[in-house]
């Protein structure tokens, strides 16, 4: 009986003892809740802290995939989408999937297509074309945005995978820049592609939408054919075949397909005539990011150092302002004569400058490089924009920085409003140390097709990109803050559809557009924006 109450004591002293090292437990915070909740101290990181931590550990871990099924087809092209009224109908519920969202990609383009048709048919006003773009996207693509603000559509995966959006506009390199991208990645199974695939197909029926591919039934962009008397380029534009698909050379290449039956490769096919410019196509490659963990933008004539996508990551955690930041560069260049060479990486340059360009179709302000790394700094140093063709960051960025689909045929401007957008939402931008990857600039004389050219030919008027861009151009310069761009001004000119959406759209609530312009050393002018020498971004003076 002694052994027996002994033993009785003891096992309700044990029970005890759990239940106050349980209550202990749940009412005192852990290292992890102290230091989510220590205030960064870190200079000019005044964009919430709390937030700023909450990033990674309010996502969910989960090993549900369901939405990424059925895989996008990524061969033959146009394919449709099996069961896509389903699968639109509960995406916009509130049920999605990234073939609901396909869906209602590839239903837009469609109709943007019979739509061009039939404008071009009757020879509609440049301003009808624009108001009918507006018209369409607003009733086609921003329901699906509406649906999801200031949430993330997946949930996203804490798996260290990585989302690569790829706008490729005729892009003979897009087969080449895959199969480097893979084959130089430490972790090809993490990697994930959302690509735009742009191409003239071939002649392509108004009524039936069938293509046929036989014969010449593409255009050449300006090639030079030699000198004139004054000892100057000429060009000509030639009828040649339909353009290469790097789709398809990718994922028939028995090294490579294994990535595309697995669902790596998503793809969004465009024919050439509704190409509507690099930030479209952008916005449209954003919406095939499926919960990776990181979210990449680049173009798609690229080559790739070894093992660039862990390097990535790990530059990306060296920076002070981690989570919550975008690292971005423009990086070196590259020959034809230099293609499959090995990449060596170099010390990266900060984006300091920016500039306006007067003898652009329709002037705004763009970006530019300033000082390099030395080599020998501990961690990377922050900059105040964002080059489109490159940025690497969380997928969280999608949330508060979602991509604009109001602005159609513009080539500048994007990368100073997406700069703005994302430093006002509280993401502080880096520059990586060192460039991982090479880039193949395009000078004209090389007689590439540009997207410019697209628009004219689709509704046979020369030039027509240039005029139209105008108007559009509007929007870009209000949200960046042209004096000469205001609400009133704009309205007052008859062109109130290009503010649609602005707030969505437009600058975040982190920081304001003041200080941006305080922080990037900026002025407006009745004019111009106007940048002054930007000493501690080009000297890295600031973590």
């Amino acid at each position: 009986e002694t052994c027996l109450g002994t033993f009785v004591v003891l096992l309700l002293i044990a029970m005890l003892t759990t239940v106050v090292y349980q209550i202990s437990s749940l009412t005192s915070p852990s290292n992890e809740d102290t230091a989510a909740n220590t205030p960064d101290k870190t200079e000019n990181n005044d964009n919430g802290a709390s937030s700023l931590r909450k990033i990674i550990p309010q996502q969910t871990q989960s090993d549900d995939l369901s939405h990424l099924k059925p895989h996008i087809p990524y061969l033959p092209i146009f394919a449709p989408i099996p069961n896509a009224d389903e699968l639109m109908s509960q995406t916009l519920a509130g049920k999605p999937t990234l073939g609901g969202v396909v869906a209602i990609l590839q239903n837009y383009i469609a109709t943007l297509h019979r739509s061009n048709v039939e404008l071009d048919a009757r020879k509609a006003s440049e301003n009808e074309i624009m108001n009918r773009f507006y018209d369409l996207t607003k009733s086609h693509l921003v329901p699906l945005d509406a649906a999801y603000r200031d949430k993330s559509i997946f949930p996203i995966r804490e798996d260290e995978s990585i989302f690569i959006s790829l706008a490729a506009f005729r892009e003979h390199m897009l087969g080449m820049t895959l199969r480097n991208a893979f084959s130089h990645a430490k972790h090809p199974d993490k990697l994930y592609i959302g690509a735009v695939v742009q191409n003239c197909f071939g002649k392509v029926n108004p009524e039936t939408m069938e293509i046929d591919p036989s014969g010449l039934p593409c255009r050449t962009g300006a090639q030079v054919i030699g000198k004139n008397a004054k000892g100057r380029d000429m060009t000509k534009i030639s009828d040649t075949t339909p353009d290469k698909n790097g789709i398809e050379e990718f994922c028939t290449s028995p090294d490579y397909k294994k990535y595309c039956d697995a669902g790596q490769i998503r793809v969004l096919y465009v024919h050439e005539s509704e190409s509507l410019g690099p930030a479209m196509a952008r916005y449209y490659a954003s919406k095939l990011w499926g919960g990776e963990t990181y979210f990449m933008q680049t173009d798609s004539h690229l080559q790739f150092a070894s093992h660039w996508d862990e390097k990535f990551i790990v530059e990306y955690k060296t920076a002070k302002s981690y989570p919550k930041l975008v690292l971005s560069s423009y990086p070196p260049g590259f020959t034809e004569a230099e293609i499959n060479n090995t990449v060596v990486e170099s010390n990266g340059a900060r984006l300091c400058v920016c500039m306006t360009k007067e003898e652009d179709p329709n002037p705004i302000i763009r970006i530019n490089t300033g000082t390099p790394y030395r080599g020998d700094e501990p961690r990377p140093t922050q900059i105040p924009f964002i080059a489109a063709g490159f940025f690497f960051t969380r997928g969280e960025f999608l949330i508060d920085v979602p991509f604009d689909p109001f602005m159609p045929w513009c080539f500048m401007g994007e990368e100073m409003a997406l700069s703005m957008r994302a430093w006002t939402s509280g993401w502080n931008i880096y520059a990586p140390r060192k460039n991982y990857f090479t880039h193949h600039y395009r000078p004209g004389r090389l007689g590439l097709p540009k997207f410019w050219g697209s628009a004219g030919r689709a509704f046979h008027r020369p030039l027509l990109n240039n005029r139209i861009q105008k108007p559009v151009i509007q929007r870009v310069k209000h949200l960046v803050g042209y004096k000469s761009a205001t609400k009133e001004i704009i309205k007052k000119d008859g062109l109130d559809v290009v503010l649609t959406d602005m707030d969505y759209y437009g600058m975040g609530k982190e920081r304001t557009w003041d200080e941006f312009m305080t922080f990037a050393n900026m002025k407006a002018t009745e004019d111009h924006l106007l940048c002054s020498l930007n000493s501690w971004c080009n000297q890295g003076l600031l973590e």
